[in-house]
């Protein structure tokens, strides 16, 4: 290990998924830091890794039995060079400082590549929605934005959904968050599009996923048309993967939750995916019953003992993880290629382990990082944002097309990157460096802050 990550982690102790981020970026940026010693200097690899602000914050609510609960909540500003503060909220039991200080890092690079003028964040709490009433949900989020709305604002800090955080949960926070600083204005993105919101943002970060394998393929000649595609996750992301996946030809056959998952060989028609949408979304049901629904499907209960996930190993051309991090570890990448698979996007931050990266990569896979594979949700935030401070909004295929520009740019701007610091082909690395030097570029001309 480097001195300078060795630094980072002693500073940062007993944060593994933040390690892990950290180290990932500084395989591939170290050549950069070499050949710019006005980077080092200046030490902005060190600087990009501290948070210009960490809030921490105590949120009470009264469940509905009339009894206090209380919940961590945390906001994670952590670069600012190109724009204002953008990233996600999530509300899960897993969330730590650490694992939002990696999505926060890993946002500063996913935000610069989609060319919007947006800064890094990222914030949440161990609250957990599953179980909870819509009055439970509602008066937490009212009690959460109650303290986080004295640190954010629509050309400071916008936050956005994620895990457990959805259309819902962004209404009830946006509501208190309006009467609290008594305006209306765009301080949060995935609002409604009665209200503020932007057609396509429900569907941008799987859509984006999709338009950036499809680029990845058109490198190649080839296309989506016909490819058996794995897909992890019934959320946001994976069902509208498995969507704009169906109307380009591509057939979908898995789908999961934290119970486990399904396997349909016959493949996850757009009649299956409107199941899908309906169990997760309005009845908040297991993917258990899409295998009772339709008998073309076998379900595999979660082995939490196993030392793979079996959804990785049934044949296939394409995988899309959309679930959580670290959910690919090194067999389940050696099981990938066994099953045939020549192409890896990740729709979640994250889910892809580091030494199965490795694995994948000598097995041919092509593998493209959620920094940059997952960034239309941001792009299309960022594209909310424009639209709130325009007051003008565009039409869906205006928002769309700008989606598919985005993900091409980001795409072309990986292997652009990566080809003139002598790793041709290497999506990894391209992210990382063009990421890095938009946002190095900006802290160097804006001094010591």
């Amino acid at each position: 290990m480097s001195n300078l990550l060795k630094s980072i982690f002693d500073r940062n102790p007993n944060e593994p998924e933040f390690h892990q981020a950290v180290d990932e970026v500084y395989e591939t940026v170290e050549a950069v830091l070499k050949k710019n010693p006005k980077y080092q200097k200046a030490k902005l690899f060190e600087r990009m890794t501290e948070p210009e602000r960490l809030i921490s914050f105590r949120v009470t609510w009264v469940d509905d039995k009339g009894e206090v609960q209380i919940n961590k909540g945390y906001r994670v500003q952590m670069n600012s060079a190109i724009g204002p503060y953008k990233g996600g909220l999530r509300f899960h039991p897993t969330v730590t400082p650490s694992v939002l200080k990696f999505l926060a890092f890993e946002q500063i690079f996913k935000n610069a590549l989609t060319g919007l003028p947006m800064g890094g964040g990222k914030g949440g709490s161990d609250f957990d929605p599953k179980g909870k009433s819509d009055a439970e949900i509602m008066r937490f989020c009212q009690a959460f934005m109650t303290e986080l709305s004295r640190h954010i604002g629509h050309r400071l800090d916008v936050p956005a959904g994620d895990i457990g955080v959805g259309g819902r949960e962004i209404g009830y926070m946006f509501g208190q968050y309006k009467k609290i600083q008594n305006e209306f204005t765009g301080v949060l993105t995935g609002k409604g599009q009665g209200w503020g919101g932007s057609l396509i943002r429900p569907e941008a970060t799987g859509y984006g996923l999709v338009y950036f394998a499809q680029n990845m393929l058109a490198e190649q000649n080839d296309s989506l048309k016909g490819k058996v595609c794995l897909i992890s996750g019934s959320g946001n992301v994976a069902q509208y993967a498995m969507k704009k996946l169906c109307i380009l030809g591509a057939k979908p056959v898995t789908c999961s939750d934290s119970s486990g998952y399904i396997y349909d060989e016959d493949g996850i028609t757009q009649e299956k995916i409107e199941f899908i949408m309906k169990l997760k979304n309005e009845k908040r049901g297991r993917i258990s019953e899409y295998a009772k629904k339709f008998k073309s499907a076998k379900y595999f209960d979660t082995d939490r003992k196993a030392d793979h996930n079996p959804l990785w190993a049934h044949k296939a051309d394409c995988a899309f993880p959309c679930a959580t991090q670290n959910e690919i570890n090194k067999k389940d990448a050696a099981n990938l290629i066994k099953a045939g698979v020549k192409l890896l996007a990740e729709g979640a931050n994250m889910p892809t382990m580091s030494d199965a990266i490795v694995e994948l990569m000598k097995g041919g896979v092509n593998y493209a990082p959620g920094k940059a594979s997952n960034a239309g949700g941001v792009g299309t935030s960022g594209l909310e944002m424009v639209q709130n401070y325009s007051g003008i909004y565009w039409t869906r295929e205006e928002v769309d097309s700008k989606l598919k520009e985005i993900m091409k740019e980001i795409h072309d701007s990986c292997l652009k990157a990566a080809k003139e610091y002598g790793m041709e082909g290497n999506y990894q690395a391209g992210a990382n460096i063009a990421g890095f030097v938009k946002v190095a570029d900006a802290m160097l001309a804006q001094g010591i802050v």
